[in-house]
């Protein structure tokens, strides 16, 4: 009896000490837990941090490294002008009197101080109002950047726009010292500059191969914006090969978003390995700073033009000899291709490189080299960049079949874009569908044109808003076929327009000028 009064007892606080010790396990296990958690949270976040300064780290090491080969360029104009001169060139407006009046009442009618000046006189009256110029010379300053690509030779890269007509250069390094600067050579065509400084122990920058650029990879621009030295700011490259940015003939452009402003222009855009990826040289802004959008000229493309200007103090570029246009979906389909990449020969200069090789009119260009081309951007910095009398194997589509022709690679002419006059020849034909005039091309407008080649029509007007006005076609063009068929005359050309598919629309070749090129005119409703 005792026995089993005492397990009675005893069950009870077994199942108490249970319990209690359970609760404390689970406790111990939560709390466990918990530090675990809490341990690899800090862990995160230190690796995280520990990620952030090692980037940190690189970005000042990119910075360190070629910060001291960036250097400020001063420029100095300097204008002549005396006094009378500036007064002689003064504008004859209401606040500005360059001589005596003779006939004040018919000179001066609206100006509204007309009554001040007869009153106390017109050497009282210009005496405040007036701008008044010192005589002698003066001069203004312009500010840019730099940066030595030889420190050996002391050269420097920069913009043509910073140097361009300058008296005086001065180039201020990062150490503060200063040199005077000599161009060795420009390039408006790409608006690169070479410069030379004598001077001992002179830092450099590492130029990198701007072929490897992806969007997306760091961009670090370093210059003196507004004046302020040494100024370095981040972002990324944003695209490449950007063009018609309307800085210089030859484009083929990396935009980046790092911060670029006035006096930026040619300082270097570097990767995040320290080499020199671009030369800065322009910015797209409504306000006159920055936005987002800057422009930097590639790299390979400036070791090429530095190289010329170095060893020869001017830039030869190749030369094919054809005028080309960019091939769309309407182009593609009047010439039965499918391709929408590569360039459109819509004109061969004779005596070209390109006559001599065979390419003809019609033709579209595919592959360089065996590199597909993009378009008319891609082809023109290529060949420009090709080695003068290289022979170069060429890819074209002639008729929807492939060929291959092989070309050697001339010297661009020195003028090369001369534009010939124009005019716009008196009303005669009209044609109502299209909505445009075209009368014959005779020997005395041929030669008010200054042309040879009397066969073609002349576009003589256009109407607005009609399927012409709505095209690439201008008064004054001379329409040279119609849908590949060759027209010398308004009756071959009502002939051809007749014979066209109206569907696919009506393929032309005009030229204008100098050079020629493919428009299609579409007809609403066909």
């Amino acid at each position: 009896m005792g026995n089993k009064l005492g397990k009675f007892y005893l069950r009870p606080l077994f199942v108490v000490a249970f319990s209690l010790c359970f609760g404390i396990g689970m406790y111990l296990s939560y709390g466990a837990v918990v530090c675990a958690a809490n341990k690899q949270t800090h862990e995160a976040d230190a690796d995280a941090l520990a990620t952030a300064v090692h980037l940190e780290h690189v970005f000042q090491n990119v910075v360190n490294q070629v910060k001291p080969a960036v250097v400020s360029i001063t420029s100095v104009k300097t204008f002549k002008h005396s006094q009378q001169q500036r007064q002689r060139q003064m504008p004859n407006d209401r606040f500005h009197s360059p001589s005596p009046r003779s006939e004040p009442d018919q000179e001066d009618e609206g100006d509204p101080f007309r009554q001040f000046r007869d009153f106390f006189g017109d050497d009282f009256f210009d005496r405040f109002f007036k701008p008044r110029f010192p005589e002698g010379d003066f001069k203004i300053q312009g500010l840019g950047s730099g940066v030595i690509i030889d420190s050996e030779k002391g050269y420097i890269i920069t913009n043509n726009h910073v140097v361009e007509d300058a008296d005086e250069l001065k180039v201020t390094l990062g150490d503060k010292r200063e040199f005077d600067g000599k161009v060795i050579g420009t390039d408006p065509q790409t608006d690169i500059a070479v410069v030379k400084i004598e001077g001992d122990n002179l830092p450099l920058a590492k130029l990198g191969d701007s072929d490897t650029i992806q969007v997306g990879q760091w961009a670090i621009a370093i210059g003196n914006p507004f004046g302020l030295s040494q100024t370095v700011s981040i972002g990324v490259i944003s695209a490449t090969g950007r063009a018609n940015v309307g800085v210089a003939q030859y484009e083929d452009m990396i935009q980046t978003d790092a911060a670029i402003n006035p006096g930026n222009s040619g300082g270097p855009l570097v990767s995040i390995r320290g080499e020199v990826m671009g030369i800065n040289t322009a910015i797209f802004t409504r306000s006159g700073g920055y936005q987002g959008i800057g422009f930097a000229i590639p790299v390979n493309m400036v070791k090429i033009v530095m190289k010329d200007l170095i060893e020869k103090g001017k830039v030869t570029r190749g030369w094919l000899g054809v005028v080309i246009q960019d091939i769309d979906p309407a182009l593609a389909k009047s010439f039965n291709v499918t391709v929408t990449e590569g360039v459109l020969v819509s004109d061969v200069q004779e005596n070209s490189p390109a006559q001599e090789a065979g390419l003809e009119r019609g033709d579209i260009i595919t592959e360089y080299e065996g590199k597909p081309i993009r378009d008319v951007n891609h082809l023109r910095n290529t060949v420009a960049q090709t080695e003068v009398g290289k022979k170069v194997k060429m890819k074209v589509l002639r008729d929807g079949k492939e060929k291959e022709l092989s070309i050697k690679i001339g010297e661009q002419p020195a003028e090369l874009f001369a534009i010939g006059p124009g005019g716009t020849p008196p009303l005669e034909k009209e044609q109502k569908e299209l909505g445009m005039t075209v009368q014959n091309l005779t020997k005395e407008i041929a030669k008010n044109l200054g042309i040879e080649d009397e066969s073609g029509v002349i576009v003589s007007n256009i109407q607005p808003g009609s399927p012409a006005g709505m095209s690439d076609i201008r008064e004054g063009d001379i329409i040279k076929e119609v849908n590949r068929k060759k027209i010398s005359n308004v009756t071959e050309f009502k002939k051809a327009l007749n014979e066209a598919d109206k569907e696919k629309g009506i393929l032309m070749l005009v030229k204008r000028g100098e050079f020629s090129r493919y428009v299609i005119i579409k007809i609403k409703g066909k």
